[in-house]
């Protein structure tokens, strides 16, 4: 991708909530659901960059259409190593690679601090890439401002 490396983190999906569909079932595409399907992912893990570094904890309230389509909707926080909180928001999408427990991840980011030394994350634009494993529950996401 275009633009300077933002941050990379790697969480882990540490709880995961059901609507009604099993998770399990819909992720391995054993059972397409009919009507949709929304689940909260709670993640939590490292965050590392050239100027970001720290931890991620969020909520992925993801949605999966009947037609395939996963719709990202990203809430959660990266605290720095020194402490400081930078909010994060995102959407995107989830697109299943084919036979495989792997979803590659497009999304576009918002974040916002009041930390007068890290406000230069306020006025950029971010678009990540990554995937998650959901036989592991790991997720690899690269970020950069473009």
């Amino acid at each position: 991708m275009p633009g300077a490396l933002i941050y990379e983190y790697r969480p882990q999906i540490t709880q995961v909530v059901e609507y009604g569909a099993s998770a399990d079932a819909v992720l391995s595409g054993q059972a397409p659901p009919v009507e949709g399907a929304r689940f909260d992912f709670y993640l939590e893990g490292p965050v590392s960059g050239p100027e970001l570094q720290g931890t991620f904890r969020g909520v992925d309230y993801i949605y999966f259409r009947a037609d395939g389509r996963a719709e990202l909707h990203i809430h959660g926080e990266i605290t720095t190593e020194d402490g400081k909180k930078v909010a994060l928001e995102a959407g995107g999408v989830a697109i299943r690679d084919e036979g495989s427990p792997v979803l590659q991840l497009r999304e576009h980011v918002s974040l916002m601090t009041n930390h007068p030394e890290l406000s230069w994350v306020n006025p950029i634009e971010v678009w990540a890439r990554g995937m998650v494993d959901v036989s592991t529950g790991q997720v690899q996401v690269e970020a950069y401002g473009v």
